[in-house]
């Protein structure tokens, strides 16, 4: 028939396409550029990254996920890098740049074996039985930590902010931090739990790290209202604002006309007594604190402070919900439905001053065990980082009191790993071998970057580790970074949580998988003002060069 051999456009013009082996170069460049421009951090000697947003706001981190999130990434494939990143720390706290390292370097094992018509199929199903031998070789390798054994979690603190730019005041840190788990931590027939989120962090730029403490209550960076509100409330009856305690304005737009002063008086009156029956109202029910999310009114704060009542206004959406957990307070959304049993109960509410500024504290919550920290620090970019770090030391502790098990750091860890893959590689036949023996090569990247960026010789390192596990068996030995020795870590207390080696494999694995399985990829073009050739559907895309 006339026409049957024309082409059927299917895509629009407005669309980009890349299919087989192209689609696949270039999600794993992409995926492998992300993870070498974080490659440098890895370790206790690490290198900071200075990253610079359009806006000119500065971030020093050398954490690898804050790094990934602060980045501008247009490209697919190392957004999934960044989800990835991001799922770590979700999970553990730690071990971020550790995935994404080892995903970049099983992608780049990946490329080699693609170049030699192995097909991607059979690389994802060597990876992905490589990775379950991998977690079984933890198994075997882990060790048993009690929830009692403060010096452990304590040290697994210290492994998890090494290298950090605050680490110079680790134990005083760590210690606070495992001093704040313990107190949420929440034992139920024998099985740990713990929410960190139930750890409230407060920052205050000034003073020094050092004067970062453990205060056991709800912290708000808020003072009260008035002068004359009581400084201090015992067995306090807490009521939780959602709304502001002021005359609620009209939606429609109006027009009042007032002829004389004795209209614009009973205009104020009527004002007055609708604060004042709020105010009643709260007195009624039992309240003698308010912790409000909105606004009150200049007329209230005087009425509540007449009533003895302390109150604060303007409270972050996120800290009311840690209070109401905390307090057992419901969230008021009228005051006129308020009643007794929406309020929370605590031992005291009062101001006090931490390092000059006045705050407002919550002790001996009932329904919730509440602990905050203050981190203090010279700057702002040093609480910030002071920030991240101990959110990272709180985390690691956290898993590690709920699963019990850690395992040794300094690549120790990963050159078992890399033994047992090797082990069971040499126990399968086929192109899926290739790919086991691929993924156990990719593991050494863990001590050989570690190594190198404490300025070692990352080879002659992998080499030594690689020895001394294979000849004498010594299970628990991994890179001193500090004289390049191969020691126990064990015996060093340097460890980290089972969880965190088991999700970095994981991840990292099943990131590659991913990429892999892709062949295909359709993209819009950018609108009228981008032209196709400025889209930059290699790389990373918005990866700004000024930012490291």
């Amino acid at each position: 028939m006339k026409g049957q051999n024309q082409p059927i456009i299917v895509l629009s013009e407005d669309v980009e396409r890349k299919k087989g082996k192209d689609a696949q170069d270039d999600n794993i460049r992409a995926a492998k550029e992300l993870a070498d421009s974080v490659k440098a951090t890895l370790g206790p000697k690490g290198m900071d990254k200075m990253l610079v947003d359009g806006m000119g706001d500065v971030v020093i981190t050398n954490d690898g996920v804050t790094m990934l999130k602060e980045m501008d990434i247009d490209h697919p494939a190392a957004q999934m890098v960044v989800e990835v990143a991001e799922t770590q720390e979700d999970e553990c706290g730690d071990g971020t740049t550790s995935a994404v390292v080892l995903a970049g370097e099983l992608l780049s094992q990946a490329q080699d074996m693609i170049d030699n018509n192995i097909h991607p199929s059979t690389i994802a199903r060597g990876y992905r039985i490589a990775s379950e031998v991998g977690r079984q070789a933890l198994d075997e390798l882990k060790s048993e930590v009690s929830v009692h054994d403060h010096e452990k979690l304590k040290n697994i603190a210290i492994t998890a902010m090494t290298g950090k730019a605050v680490d110079m005041d680790n134990d005083h840190l760590c210690e606070i931090a495992v001093k704040a788990v313990r107190k949420i931590a929440d034992d139920t027939d024998g099985e740990i739990h713990i929410d960190v989120d139930d750890i409230k962090i407060v920052k205050k730029a000034g003073g020094s790290v050092k004067d970062t403490e453990l205060v056991h209550g709800v912290v708000l960076d808020k003072e009260k209202l008035l002068e004359n509100m009581p400084r201090e409330r015992e067995n306090a009856n807490i009521a939780l604002l959602g709304i502001p305690l002021e005359v609620k304005e009209t939606e429609a737009d109006a027009e009042i006309t007032i002829n004389d002063t004795r209209q614009m008086q009973r205009f104020i009156d009527e004002e007055e007594k609708a604060i004042r029956e709020m105010v009643t109202k709260i007195k009624e029910v039992g309240a003698n604190v308010v912790l409000c999310q909105k606004g009150i009114d200049d007329l209230a704060q005087n009425y509540l402070a007449d009533e003895g009542i302390f109150a604060i206004r303007r409270i972050k959406k996120s800290d009311m919900k840690k209070l109401a957990r905390a307090t057992g307070a419901n969230i008021i959304a009228s005051i006129n439905d308020m009643s007794e049993a929406d309020l929370g109960q605590a031992d005291s509410v009062s101001e006090r001053m931490f390092s000059g500024s006045r705050m407002t504290v919550i002790q001996g919550a009932k329904e919730g065990k509440s602990v905050s920290l203050l981190l203090r620090g010279g700057s702002e970019h040093i609480v910030g980082e002071l920030e991240r770090a101990l959110e990272d030391a709180l985390k690691v502790v956290a898993v590690t009191m709920e699963d019990g098990y850690i395992v040794p750091g300094g690549g120790a860890s990963e050159i078992e790993i890399l033994s047992s893959v090797e082990n069971y590689a040499s126990q399968i036949e086929g192109r899926e071998q290739m790919a086991v023996k691929a993924f156990s090569k990719a593991l050494t990247s863990i001590p050989r970057v570690l190594a190198s960026n404490a300025g070692m010789d990352g080879m002659d390192v992998l080499m030594e580790l690689r020895a001394t596990h294979e000849k004498d068996g010594l299970r628990n030995h991994g890179v001193n970074i500090d004289n390049g020795k191969v020691e126990d870590m064990m015996e060093m207390n340097i460890y980290e949580p089972l969880r965190v080696k088991e999700q970095a494999i994981r991840s990292a694995s099943e990131l590659a998988e991913m990429v892999l399985m892709i062949d295909d990829v359709i993209a819009a073009k950018g609108g009228e003002d981008q032209p196709a050739s400025d889209a930059q559907p290699q790389g990373t895309g918005g990866m700004q060069p000024g930012m490291m």
